[in-house]
């Protein structure tokens, strides 16, 4: 069978410290029938000369100008420009594993269409990881390696943005980047779900991520955690709420009374519960609060959970599986 085409679709900006590592390591892949589609999102640095210099060494790199702003219209514009039948996505500042693409190719053709090939991840940076940051990677890899990733979608991204790889018709069919929904990962992701495409479980390490103070998921305002709220709630609403059923929102934080102040412009009605005593009994939004306990009284309601702090999480889901409830169908963790 003939190696087919990889597209590997990369947006830039002001990255000229990592860009050389990055590119190095797509050229040291294995697998070598690849297309690098990249596309200059207005650098000001000196990112532009560098990616210019690998081009003209490598006929398999391609440079484009950003036609509009921004990320999402750099992947568009890429993933114009690209030919392959197989279709992925680097970040400028990582660095892949030598034999990632070949692995993820294999790993495609192996299950076929419908499919999704990712792998686990590693987070590196000069100055250390965050604790956060490790408990994302080792929740994140946990979930890959089971191939598990769907059954906890509402609580974060659920696929690292550059470590997936789909058929191009599938991509197509899913609406590739056509959304303009921010942050564009954790949207395409939810749309891989709603497409009901299968993640291939995987224990290769395919992925180093790097960490850095001025990395644009944490500096951006399109990765803010109000964005996260707005894009799991759409889905939620969209996918998985069964407007028969009452609709029961647990915790009164921040992201509690987020998404009840969003359910009440939704006009969508909802019982607030929380297990805070002094909590209960308030009204906010014009909602009052009710004990926990009274999810008891409740037929057959399906919760948003807004409860961040692990041990409380542990208790809240042997709490519902003593009322016979089950994870993705009768209740879900948004944090």
């Amino acid at each position: 069978m003939k190696t087919p085409l990889v597209s590997i679709l990369i947006p830039f900006k002001n990255t000229e410290s990592f860009l050389s590592d990055c590119l190095i390591s797509i050229i040291n892949q294995t697998y070598s029938h690849w297309e690098v589609i990249i596309i200059d999102d207005h650098s000001t640095d000196n990112s532009r000369h560098i990616v210019k210099s690998f081009s003209e060494k490598d006929e398999r790199i391609h440079l484009f100008n950003n036609i509009g702003t921004g990320i999402i219209d750099a992947l568009r514009l890429a993933f114009k420009y690209s030919k392959g039948v197989l279709i992925t996505r680097m970040d400028s500042d990582d660095v892949m594993p030598e034999h990632k693409i070949d692995t993820m190719v294999k790993s495609l053709i192996k299950s076929g269409k419908n499919h999704v090939a990712t792998g686990r991840v590693a987070y590196f940076s000069d100055r250390g990881i965050s604790d956060g940051y490790k408990k994302y990677e080792d929740w994140l890899n946990r979930l890959t390696e089971q191939g598990q990733n769907y059954s906890e979608i509402y609580k974060e991204c659920v696929i690292a943005s550059p470590c997936w790889m789909i058929y191009r018709e599938d991509f197509v069919a899913c609406g590739g980047f056509n959304h303009d929904r921010y942050p564009e990962d954790y949207d395409l992701t939810f749309r891989f779900y709603k497409a009901q495409y299968k993640i291939i479980p995987s224990s290769d390490m395919l992925h180093y991520w790097r960490d850095y103070q001025t990395r644009t998921s944490r500096t951006h305002s399109n990765y803010a955690e109000n964005t996260f709220l707005d894009i799991k709630l759409h889905y939620f609403l969209e996918l998985d709420f069964d407007n028969s059923r009452p609709l029961v929102i647990w915790g009164a934080g921040f992201k509690g009374k987020t998404i009840a102040k969003k359910l009440v412009e939704k006009q969508i009605a909802f019982t607030w519960i929380c297990d805070n005593p002094k909590k209960i009994g308030k009204e906010i939004y014009d909602q009052e609060l009710k004990p926990f306990t009274h999810l008891e009284h409740i037929n057959q309601a399906q919760s948003i959970v807004t409860v961040a702090n692990p041990k409380a999480q542990n208790d809240i889901k042997s709490y519902f599986e003593k009322q016979d409830m089950h994870a993705m169908t009768d209740y879900f963790f948004f944090c």
